[in-house]
């Protein structure tokens, strides 16, 4: 993001529209810095800088020439108490984009800068309000897709993650400590823990790091959502089972083989999560160009899902076609499907796979037994729980792994002999990446990452 890379000046002000693009009732209008309330005073009716603190006040909006713009709501938060940690002001004026527009545009005209991709969160970033994985959490909150997610947003909002990491940092603290005066003060014999209690208190808090990390699958899994692929050969009943999963009309079904020439995509909530459910064209020998694209990428879907939902035909019976395609899915992420037992069907064959469901799509008979199964194959485990913290960023997980590997090298080099010089320099690496979580050791690069997916008027 381009702001991180030019010098930063606290106090700039800027301006932006924070709420949604679009029609609604009400719009908000966000100017923040050091001359954010001389700012408002040049465009509001009213004392501006004469307001105490979280007062709100009824005027209007003027542009430069005197001209009404809008009835409005204007908000005034002072200095530290504000979002930001700088003086902010909140215009709240009628919802239209096109009055939205022209209320911002006086503001900027009025002396304000525009706004960048969450500025307004870094400036908080900068000012100590949040640290950086509190920062991240705002953005998770935002774009949450159900209930658990926006939970574990909260709740890394509210500091636990940070707290977590923090409490690793000062363990570690105090191993490096040791280590550094042992480097500093080699010939006065300090002995403040032996070496097998630091390699035991190494051991401890790695496997707690460990833990941590090892909670990104769940957490993703909250956070993203999952891909679930239909695939199976011609006329077996896919698009049937994606109408009945969706509870709507969504493909068009048909007796006809090879009906779905494309991948067909649409989403669905199950049991609190979000999930992305794609019908593939049915998977066979063919000639025709246009179905051997449709079944290339039913393929490719199949490979790039979270879950596979392989559909066989009861009625049908088991080929050799079906019997390839059970050959070439991945065991571990597939649920085989027996559909059409509505209809008369011969004895059907044991097949060795792990998760076996029979329904029939048409009478959306069977379905409660597959969303059982589908938790099952999702939550191996069992699903988190509410109080446990979770990461659901993969920076996070990395900087936790790269920790960790650092660690165990002192752990290792302890064990060896290696000189305390040498063993400073991993521990330092280990902390240093553990403040990349929370922004305590951060690059430029990394908050440009960061701060460029957030919204503008964020």
């Amino acid at each position: 993001m381009e702001f991180i890379h030019q010098p930063y000046y606290p106090g700039e002000t800027i301006a932006a529209i924070a709420t949604p693009p679009g029609e609604g009732g009400v719009a908000i209008i966000r100017i923040s810095g050091d001359e954010a309330l001389s700012v408002a005073s040049r465009v509001f009716s009213g004392p501006v800088t004469t307001y105490r603190t979280h007062t709100a006040h009824f005027g209007q909006i003027r542009n430069a020439k005197g001209e009404h713009v809008d009835d409005v709501l204007l908000l005034v938060m002072l200095g530290k108490r504000s979002y930001t940690g700088e003086s902010t002001v909140e215009i709240h004026c009628h919802g239209g984009s096109l009055i939205t527009r022209r209320v911002l545009e006086v503001v900027l005209e009025a002396g304000a800068r525009a706004a960048l991709p969450g500025e307004f969160t870094f400036k908080a970033f900068m000012n100590g309000k949040l640290d950086l994985a509190q920062a991240e959490a705002v953005q998770e909150l935002i774009c949450a897709k159900n209930e658990r997610a926006l939970e574990a947003a909260e709740s890394q909002l509210k500091g636990s993650l940070s707290q977590k990491i923090e409490g690793f940092q000062q363990s570690l603290t105090q191993t490096a400590a040791i280590l550094e005066a042992w480097v500093d003060f080699p010939e006065e014999g300090l002995e403040f823990a032996t070496m097998d209690e630091i390699c035991q208190d190494i051991d401890a808090i790695c496997q707690e790091m460990q833990k941590l990390a090892d909670t990104f699958h769940n957490g993703k899994i909250l956070h993203d959502g999952l891909s679930l692929c239909l695939v199976g050969c011609p006329n077996v009943g896919k698009s049937s089972l994606m109408n009945a999963l969706l509870d709507k009309d969504r493909a068009i079904v048909s007796p006809i083989p090879g009906t779905t020439r494309d991948v067909l995509e649409d989403h669905m909530r199950l049991n609190g999560l979000h999930l992305k459910l794609s019908d593939t064209a049915g998977i066979r020998e063919a000639h025709e160009s246009i179905e051997q694209e449709g079944i290339r990428r039913s393929k490719q879907a199949m490979q790039q899902s979270d879950l596979i939902l392989l559909v066989l035909d009861a009625h049908k019976g088991l080929d050799e076609e079906d019997q390839l395609l059970l050959e070439q899915v991945p065991k571990d992420k597939t649920i085989v499907i027996w559909n059409k037992i509505d209809l008369p069907h011969p004895a059907l064959p044991a097949l060795n796979v792990p998760h076996l469901i029979h329904l029939s799509a048409k009478q959306k008979k069977g379905l409660d037994e597959l969303h059982k199964a589908i938790d099952a194959v999702i939550w191996q485990n069992g699903p988190p729980s509410k109080e446990e913290i979770l990461i659901t960023n993969i920076r996070h997980k990395e900087a936790l792994i790269e920790s960790i590997a650092a660690a165990h090298r002192v752990k290792d080099g302890l064990h060896l002999g290696v000189s305390p010089e040498f063993l400073t320099m991993d521990m330092r690496y280990c902390l240093s990446e553990m403040g990349k979580i929370i922004g305590t050791n951060i690059t430029e690069d990394i908050l440009s990452a960061i701060f460029s997916k957030f919204c503008i008027g964020k």
